[in-house]
């Protein structure tokens, strides 16, 4: 079974298990034997389909692992030869090479190496700090993520008197689901740059992509689109600033307290430069500043202890703009199909002695764990 149906298979049950509980808790009752027996039976199956993905995971990274002595033979001369074909494409060199090394080509006479993908979205997660530490699930189609949810109601300990009952509280079984938004990136190439036998085509296009992409990424994990991909704007731990445009270390404080001390170890800032410039100001009682430089530091400055990165994509501190998140950027769930397709423009652009360089992908974005995310929001 493919491990994109044993997902789906899993909500399903995921789903009926919430369903029975869901009854009982709205009909004010105890589940009765017959409920409460389909219970445990689809609480096992879970349990079995949760084995098997990761029994499955397991194999694939045993998969990918070399064998002693092995440096997995014939990959690198697959790619370096996939790496020349597609930069002789770009060039018009149309060689007879493309299926010795599983080039595809598409309707539109596009060819498509996988290779070459891999290593942009690679590039990506070099680039982008916030999709590289988030929760990646490289899937096609719908994706139901469960979780369980005590904003309501939690399960409580109390004390209790003999002969008494005692009186049931729980959470419930929720799920967020991650679709598949179609999205594509587009780079021109002038031909008077092609034409360069000593130009690195294939380089410069992975570069260009990749860079493309990362901030196309980014801009959305942290703003997100009405009814298209959400990332981080529905974070519901927020922190309202004293003041519309300025920022105080006691707001700083609020919303690093926010994040309970368990995820703190994997939190970091992020912030428009202008913001970041406005808090490197800021100083404590005793005149010392609270943002420091820090060789150290990821992207060179920390702030309470954690780094702090500064996005083009964030917006300036302005009335009633999230200004700064925080947290740890797992709590993050990115669905990115596998499929991701480059196609090669070569007559389109023509006229403007240009080719150009086509990759689309499907991506959906969600907070997964609420607790792990804060958001500064100015008044």
């Amino acid at each position: 079974m493919k491990f994109k149906k044993l997902l789906e298979t899993r909500a399903t049950k995921q789903s009926e298990l919430e369903g029975l509980l869901n009854k009982a808790e709205t009909e004010e009752r105890a589940m009765s034997e017959e409920e409460s027996t389909l219970f445990g039976n689809l609480e096992a199956e879970i349990k079995e389909i949760d084995n098997t993905l990761a029994a499955e995971e397991r194999a694939r990274k045993l998969e990918t692992q070399p064998k002693p002595g092995d440096s997995n033979p014939g990959s690198e001369e697959r790619a370096e030869a996939e790496e020349k074909v597609f930069g002789d494409y770009i060039r018009g060199v149309v060689s007879e090479e493309r299926a010795d090394v599983n080039m595809s080509t598409g309707e539109n006479g596009a060819v498509i190496p996988s290779s070459i993908a891999n290593k942009i979205i690679k590039k990506v997660l070099d680039i982008c700090p916030i999709y590289q530490p988030a929760t990646r699930y490289d899937v096609g189609g719908t994706l139901n993520i469960p979780y369980y949810d005590e904003s309501t109601q939690s399960i409580t300990m109390a004390y209790a008197t003999e002969f008494s009952e005692l009186e049931s509280s729980s959470g419930k079984f929720k799920s967020i689901e991650l679709k598949g938004f179609l999205a594509g990136t587009l780079t021109k190439i002038a031909k008077s740059l092609i034409n360069n036998s000593q130009f690195d085509i294939v380089s410069f296009t992975i570069n260009a992509m990749a860079e493309s992409i990362a901030r196309w990424i980014e801009k959305e994990l942290l703003n997100g689109t009405a009814d298209k991909v959400e990332g981080l704007s529905k974070a519901k731990q927020i922190v309202t600033a004293k003041s519309a445009t300025a920022i105080t270390a006691d707001d700083l404080i609020d919303l690093q307290e926010e994040v309970p001390d368990m995820f703190q170890p994997g939190c970091i800032w992020i912030m428009n430069k202008k913001t970041r410039t406005a808090i490197r100001k800021l100083k404590d009682n005793d005149g010392n500043y609270i943002l420091n430089k820090d060789a150290t530091a990821k992207w060179g400055y920390v702030l309470f202890g954690m780094d702090v990165y500064a996005s083009e994509n964030m917006p300036e501190m302005a009335t009633g703009k999230i200004a700064i998140y925080y947290g740890d950027m797992s709590g993050l769930a990115v669905k990115l199909a596998e499929d991701i397709s480059i196609e090669v423009l070569r007559e389109k652009y023509a006229t403007q002695h240009a080719i150009g360089v086509v990759g689309w992908m499907e991506i959906d974005s969600k907070i997964e764990n609420e607790q792990k995310i804060a958001a500064l929001k100015m008044a």
